[in-house]
């Protein structure tokens, strides 16, 4: 019987053969045959909007999963059975943790049980839209203390093109462990979608790329065994760019209504009545919606990590910072909007109002507030004097971030005629369903819609203005 000899970090030898490549193909063999088996140990490394999901789909497909987090909060929840993501329910949780499936912790060295690590972790930007890798390289930095032969390590946090080959590759490599032979990675750019009850981390199309035909073959395994459909690219790079096309493919066009709502309004169309007239034409056209500003963990970030690329190669992005310049315009445009409201409805300045935000999270029916225009809205307002509070019953609190620290533990107010009453005009940022519409519109002196909710409820009375 051939017995595998190893220590961590350590190339391996096999009892009883001199062959090198007999080694080779055992490293990927028995990762193949785990993976095929779901016999393989699979490791989350972020458990937030992406991990989470991920790691339940797959305990859920039958693999044993352990879900890693530095946030000793949410490690405690999860083995208690508590979800803190609306993605991921609690009964969902509790089967996956009753039958032994999934676990989740802070200890780190337990990556050396885990046949296949997956790395969700942010990819901010700098305060001067730069990437930041730090999240990226420190996790990376953590696997390699970890790593062993026969392991599959999969990038999923989106970047620009190139980070897994010229980030990632080294670090891990820097184990003394050849990649393509000890180790194999990969990269599959997340494609979670908070809020959108249509599709799920299972039925969501995944793209899939590894860094050498044996490391592509066993990422397309892994996400076929948890997934509806996976789409085959035939590297990492061309893997990143399709998740950055992704997300400036959207970034642009709603800068480009979000330009057509400033025009129009200038010229006394509504630009929601464009668009849903435009839509109606079956082919050519796809329907995209003004707002306040851009939210969510992808499109206000994920364009300008190509953009700081392309200066390696000696080219400008102008499309990307076309767009980027008017979607970050919107707040101080909607705050333009209602002044002028204000100021011709009651005589009032925004430094004597007091305005009611409604919504502060950053898209429709979710409590993610990862870079919400609300916040940015907040903090206008305030500037100028305004008294401010929010509505929000997914947001109770508002919790630490790190570009808004001063807002940190407001909390959401209760709508009631009383408390509309008190408010000089009321600024609708997010419209979520669970808000009452016809009470905002009976008792409301003043509502700035940016979504236009109440149109599309038939509320429209003199007291509505979009902006």
């Amino acid at each position: 019987m051939t017995t595998t000899i190893f220590s961590q970090n350590m190339t391996p030898t096999i009892e009883g053969t001199t062959s090198q490549s007999d080694w080779d193909s055992h490293s990927y063999v028995a990762l193949e045959t785990a993976i095929a088996s779901k016999q393989a140990t699979v490791g989350v490394i972020g458990l937030g909007y992406v991990g989470l999901p991920l790691a339940v789909t797959a305990a859920r497909a039958g693999y044993r999963t352990i879900g890693f987090d530095i946030d000793p909060g949410k490690i405690e929840k999860l083995k208690a059975g508590g979800s803190y993501i609306e993605a991921v329910k609690a009964d969902e949780l509790a089967l996956q943790l009753g039958a032994g499936r999934f676990d989740a912790t802070t200890e780190f060295s337990d990556l050396k049980r885990c046949d296949v690590v997956i790395i969700c972790v942010p990819t901010p930007l700098t305060r001067h839209r730069e990437p930041d890798l730090r999240f990226v390289e420190q996790t990376a930095e953590t696997v390699r203390q970890w790593l062993r032969p026969g392991q599959l390590v999969v990038l999923e946090s989106t970047t620009y093109p190139g980070t897994t080959e010229e980030i990632v590759k080294p670090i891990l490599s820097a184990s003394g462990l050849r990649p393509g032979v000890d180790f194999f990675l990969g990269f599959s750019p997340e494609r979670e979608d908070p809020g959108n009850t249509a599709y799920s981390t299972a039925t969501i199309p995944r793209v899939v790329a590894g860094d050498g035909p044996r490391a592509a073959k066993l990422v397309r395994d892994l996400y076929a065994s948890i997934v509806a459909n996976v789409v085959t690219v035939s590297s990492t790079q061309t893997a990143e760019a399709v998740k950055i096309t992704e997300n400036v493919f959207r970034a642009v066009n709603i800068a480009l209504v979000n330009e057509l709502k400033v025009i129009y309004d200038a010229m006394g169309i509504d630009v929601w009545e464009v668009i849903d007239a435009a839509a109606t034409k079956p082919f050519g056209f796809m329907p995209f919606y003004p707002g306040p500003g851009l939210g969510g963990h992808c499109i206000p970030i994920d364009p300008f990590y190509l953009t700081w690329k392309s200066r390696e190669y000696g080219l400008t992005t102008r499309f990307i910072e076309l767009a980027g310049e008017i979607n970050v315009a919107m707040p101080a445009y909607v705050i333009r909007r209602l002044e002028m409201e204000l100021d011709r409805r009651f005589a009032k300045s925004l430094g004597s109002a007091r305005i009611l935000i409604l919504g502060l999270a950053y898209k429709k029916n979710v409590s993610d507030i990862r870079e919400s225009p609300s916040l940015v809205l907040m903090e206008l307002l305030e500037d100028r004097g305004t008294r401010v509070d929010y509505c929000d019953p997914l947001v109770p609190a508002i919790p630490p971030t790190r570009e808004h620290g001063k807002l940190a533990g407001r909390q959401s107010i209760t709508l009631s005629p009383e408390s509309l009453a008190r408010y000089d005009g009321v600024l609708l940022a997010i419209d979520h369903d669970c808000l009452d519409y016809a009470l905002i519109a009976e008792h409301a002196r003043l509502i700035v819609d940016t979504r236009n909710a109440m149109a599309r409820r038939g509320l429209t009375n003199d007291r509505v203005a979009k902006a």
